[in-house]
């Protein structure tokens, strides 16, 4: 065989519209860590630093919407690859685990005697679950479902709750006792991402998924309430999704596959 053609053959695929959202998940963890550096420095000589601390919140979750947005074009056109698996985890780990990790030290973490171990526990625990998980997906043993708390969602929580937190605070523009609440909160994520508890990946929808008018209604409106409240309806949405995962062992076949637009394994196989 032909060295060059062998090579050729061996070269990953890399499917422009997918890896193009990656890329957009990758740039802004890349500018929110940026925006981070840039509010520390502005503390640092007096100024307040609330402006960059807000566009690296809102950074990390058009993260979020990025990397929600590349599996969902990958599987609606058949194009999901290795190459795509692995950029995508490549750039979670800047947008969930460094941006994230670095952004509750600088404003809360540091605070601390040992702050900085919490934020590299978070870290650490992020990166060894995106591992895990494409182990998994190369054996080709991966199921529907997400078993642990997924780092998007992770660092969307914190995010959220930190821009909810500031919203409340826009006065004193002070974090006060509502620092340990996110310290909690980030050793419980960090445990969270190495939990059995199993949360659904929404991979059966996509741009195909039919819906009744109802629901259809009921989505816009959510989306407008949101869009409305854009300082603490993040929070919600995904606190409701960590806290789903604890209640969803407890709800009926019936009702999970209504929650998650799954479809009957036998209305499945007869399509």
């Amino acid at each position: 065989m032909d060295p060059k053609n062998e090579s050729q053959d061996e070269s990953p695929k890399i499917y422009l519209l997918p890896n193009l959202m990656t890329a957009g998940n990758l740039f802004c963890g890349f500018a929110a860590s940026l925006e981070i550096l840039q509010g520390v420095l502005l503390q640092e000589q007096g100024n307040d630093p609330i402006r960059q601390f807000h566009t690296a919140i809102w950074l990390i979750l058009a993260a979020c919407i990025f990397d929600m947005l590349d599996g969902r074009l990958a599987r609606l056109g058949g194009n999901e690859s290795e190459f795509g698996r692995e950029f995508d985890s490549l750039a979670d780990v800047i947008s969930f685990g460094v941006a994230p990790a670095l952004f509750l030290y600088k404003i809360v973490l540091q605070d601390f005697s040992q702050g900085w171990m919490v934020a590299f526990f978070y870290l650490l625990c992020g990166a060894m679950r995106l591992a895990r998980f494409n182990c998994i997906a190369a054996k080709g043993t991966a199921d529907k479902d997400f078993r642990g708390f997924p780092i998007p969602a992770a660092a969307g929580v914190i995010a959220s709750v930190t821009l909810f937190i500031l919203w409340i605070e826009q006065k004193d523009r002070v974090l006060g006792n509502w620092k340990y609440l996110l310290l909690a909160l980030m050793i419980f994520l960090s445990f969270m991402m190495f939990s059995k508890f199993k949360y659904p990946s929404f991979k059966a929808i996509n741009w195909r998924t039919k819906g009744s008018i109802s629901r259809i209604i009921i989505i816009f409106l959510i989306l407008i309430f949101t869009v409305q409240n854009y300082m603490w309806m993040p929070a919600v949405i995904f606190i409701s999704y960590l806290l789903y995962g604890f209640l969803r062992p407890f709800l009926s076949i019936k009702m999970r596959r209504d929650i998650e637009e799954e479809e009957d394994e036998e209305e499945s196989a007869a399509k």
